[in-house]
């Protein structure tokens, strides 16, 4: 009896040991919602420690991720207003690109701050929330999409299109990355808010 006691504690301790993995592991597990795991992990593993396997911190860390690149990939875009010998067709969309990159940032930073003081908002002002979110992140995705089209057809290939749509690809799929984070947070707050399993 004994033995079946104590065989039966260390299969349960070994349970929860199993089952408690490391903010590094929950990570990984969440990005495996998003279109670019591999970027997703890559991008947020560094900030481990302040996620833990908090799904709320995870999508905010998230945006802020993709704001910071936003922001350095707008800062870029300026720059190449001032390239020697760029044509007017390309210079018109760098300076569309400007404004996107620029609605981009305002609503990234709209949706960080509004996750920031949701607190704990239940029902009603969790959806109201969460929506406001959600919609502002889905607009800034737009956004980088809508420069990226404004180089759109072979007459404007070349290097500022080459570098530019380097830059912002890689901020619309961390975008893409961070909305699914959003919506996988709101999906499982409110399943578990409903009770069910998430």
């Amino acid at each position: 009896m004994a033995k079946l006691v104590l065989c039966l504690l260390v299969l349960s301790i070994a349970g929860k040991a199993g089952s408690a993995s490391s903010p590094i592991d929950f990570i990984k597990a969440s990005c495996k919602a998003t279109r670019y795991p591999d970027l997703c992990v890559q991008c947020l593993s560094g900030y481990a420690s302040a996620i833990q396997q908090n799904e709320q911190h995870l999508a905010q860390t998230a945006l802020s991720v993709s704001l910071t690149r936003a922001k350095s990939a707008g800062d870029y875009v300026k720059k190449l207003t001032k390239v020697r010998g760029i044509k007017a067709r390309e210079y018109r969309a760098v300076k569309d690109c400007i404004d996107n990159m620029g609605d981009t940032v305002d609503r990234l930073s709209q949706s960080i701050r509004e996750l920031d003081h949701m607190g704990r908002a239940v029902g009603k002002d969790f959806v109201w929330h969460m929506s406001n979110v959600q919609t502002w992140v889905s607009a800034a995705l737009t956004d980088e999409n809508t420069c990226l089209d404004g180089f759109a057809g072979r007459h404007m290939d070349g290097n500022v299109k080459a570098a530019i749509k380097s830059r912002v690809t890689n901020v619309a799929r961390v975008t893409s990355n961070a909305l699914a984070l959003v919506n996988r947070f709101a999906s499982r707050h409110r399943k578990a808010a409903s009770g069910e399993t998430p």
